[in-house]
């Protein structure tokens, strides 16, 4: 929560709640996410089923599906973590691939075809997708050929969710007139987690069996990370004490509540809404800028919550209900 613009941040933070690095493994496990290496074989829902009754979770949900021959990260969250899942599944994503070649279309003028390829593309999802079928626009950031050995070619690709690389590889080798098609590939980044959070399953259930078994936490504490973890690098909004239990009623955040704010944060823009001692409360649409936040004084609209994070009651109440006043 860097960069932002103090509002008003003054006076004691409550001892409310409790902050995401001093948290219990309990708490950890009943809002929480794994970044799992997934392996090639089962399908994302059986890894997040695997992971939830191996953790003895009663809900766990996975940050993007990946088809079962393909390898790589996979968030699985827990409980209320579960909630931010949408972050996940709508954050930009990274792999590397294998294209096979049906005839050779060179080195050079595949560098040339990639970088026509970096921007805006059009595709429709293949069949087996569980989406609709219709021609969308998808975002490639970045292509970069590692290696060309006929009739293989290894390449990295960061694009905006929701891309499909197994049409990319088609779509590539079709305008070169060569053919081509996708035969391996490996997810390397979604979101803020990357190949080096990754851990795999067994890794995952030993830790859990270490502590259930001798009470060590330390290599549970190693996979399990707090819900938190799955929003970072997003713009953020840093309550009052007062205001926190009111968003986690599902209330919209007015200009009062904010004690500071991002200073990218744009009207529309999604935001994080923090407590002071950085708990996320809830997911929201900006209604100001930062600027506007930090100069408007009095009423006004400063987000409109989306998705609550926190329970209710984490935070004393700090607002009042007509039938309070009534009284």
């Amino acid at each position: 929560m860097s960069k932002m613009l103090l509002i008003d941040d003054n006076g004691p933070v409550a001892r409310c709640g409790t902050p995401p690095d001093m948290r219990s493994i309990e708490q950890l496990l009943d809002a929480g996410v794994v970044v799992v290496d997934k392996n090639c074989g089962p399908t994302s829902h059986q890894v997040s089923a695997w992971l939830r009754n191996a953790l003895g979770r009663e809900q766990a949900g996975h940050g993007g599906t990946l088809d079962p021959h393909v390898t790589g990260v996979l968030p699985v969250a827990f409980g209320r973590a579960a909630r931010a899942l949408r972050v996940l599944q709508h954050s930009p994503k990274a792999y590397i691939t294998v294209m096979e070649h049906r005839s050779d279309p060179g080195e050079e003028a595949l560098r040339a075809m990639m970088e026509r390829f970096t921007g805006p593309i059009y595709q429709i999802p293949p069949e087996q997708a569980a989406v609709k079928r219709q021609l969308r626009v998808r975002h490639i950031y970045r292509l970069e050929l590692h290696e060309h050995a006929p009739p293989y070619s290894l390449f990295s690709v960061e694009c905006e969710a929701g891309t499909y690389i197994r049409n990319l590889c088609r779509d590539l080798g079709m305008v070169l007139g060569t053919g081509g098609r996708m035969a391996q590939l490996r997810r390397t980044r979604t979101g803020p987690f990357d190949e080096t959070a990754a851990v795999p399953l067994v890794r995952v259930r030993d830790a859990y069996e270490t502590w259930r078994e001798t009470g060590d936490e330390a290599a549970l504490r190693e996979v399990v990370l707090p819900l938190e973890a799955m929003l970072a690098g997003m713009l953020t909004l840093r309550l009052k004490d007062s205001a926190v239990d009111a968003v986690c009623h599902g209330a919209p955040l007015g200009r009062p509540g904010v004690a500071a704010v991002s200073r990218k944060v744009e009207r529309g823009s999604p935001v994080v809404l923090f407590t002071r001692r950085g708990e996320a409360v809830a997911l929201a649409e900006a209604q100001m800028n930062a600027v506007e936040m930090a100069e408007r004084s009095g009423r006004g609209l400063a987000a409109q919550v989306t998705r609550v994070l926190m329970e209710p009651g984490t935070y004393p109440r700090g607002w009042k209900r007509e039938s309070d006043s009534a009284e």
